[in-house]
């Protein structure tokens, strides 16, 4: 009875880690939408997808008025989006995406990451041509006519459509489009008054490197550790 306690804690915990540390990313996101756009949701589209982004894994709606309080004060910190890009362990190409207010501090820890972690940081443009920059938005695929859907999508910029999991474990309708074009496929479900259940830009891997699973959890171990890190907000790699 004890170990099954245990074990249920641990899940707990973790489970906490991880909605504390989303809660951290979209925070900052919140914080760079505002200081680019204004506090006004109508008139900034990233505010807008921040929002729903919050909602998608259930940010409490005082934590998301906090964080645009925040970000209107004269003390609030101007957070600097750097992408770091190196390889970890048996040749696996990693992207870390960061929103820090002391790029020192950021890099040192990156740094460190990967050479514990069995890889190593490379400077820019090492890695990221392994992938394509793209707009991911998620929708409850229920009551959806999904060719109809895909087919009036094209036209704004619609690449790819398909099935995934959302944060929950739901079954979502996952489409894809150039990072370009991510401002015309938000307004279009917009106007279709379609509300995605999140909205991301993510970079996806053009090739993948195939890996068994005790190469594959030497990989999982520095991404682990790289999101850790409170300056990370995301991590994207082509392990296969």
């Amino acid at each position: 009875m004890g170990r099954i306690f245990e074990v249920r804690k641990a899940t707990m915990f973790a489970r906490w880690d991880r909605m504390a540390k989303q809660f951290t990313r979209i925070g900052k996101e919140i914080a760079i939408a505002v200081k680019a756009g204004g506090p006004d949701p109508n008139t900034n589209p990233a505010l807008r997808r921040c929002f729903q982004n919050a909602k998608a894994v259930n940010m409490p709606k005082d934590r998301v008025e906090a964080a645009i309080k925040r970000a209107m004060g004269k003390e609030m910190e101007n957070y600097e989006e750097i992408l770091y890009e190196g390889y970890g362990p048996h040749g696996v190409a990693i992207l870390v995406e960061t929103a820090t207010d002391n790029h020192v501090r950021t890099v040192a820890n990156v740094k460190a990451a990967f050479n514990k972690g069995g890889g190593a940081l490379g400077n820019s443009g090492s890695v990221s041509f392994q992938f394509k920059k793209m707009g991911v938005f998620k929708l409850k695929p229920e009551g959806l006519n999904t060719e109809e859907l895909e087919f009036e999508l094209i036209d704004f910029g619609l690449e790819e459509m398909g099935e995934g999991t959302g944060e929950n474990g739901e079954e979502v309708l996952i489409l894809r489009c150039a990072f370009n074009d991510f401002g015309n496929m938000q307004k279009a479900l917009e106007e279709k008054g379609m509300t995605p259940l999140s909205a991301e830009v993510e970079w996806i891997p053009t090739t993948t490197v195939p890996l068994n699973d005790a190469q594959a959890e030497d990989v999982s171990k520095l991404i682990e550790k790289l999101e850790q890190d409170d300056d990370v907000q995301k991590v994207f790699h082509n392990m296969g």
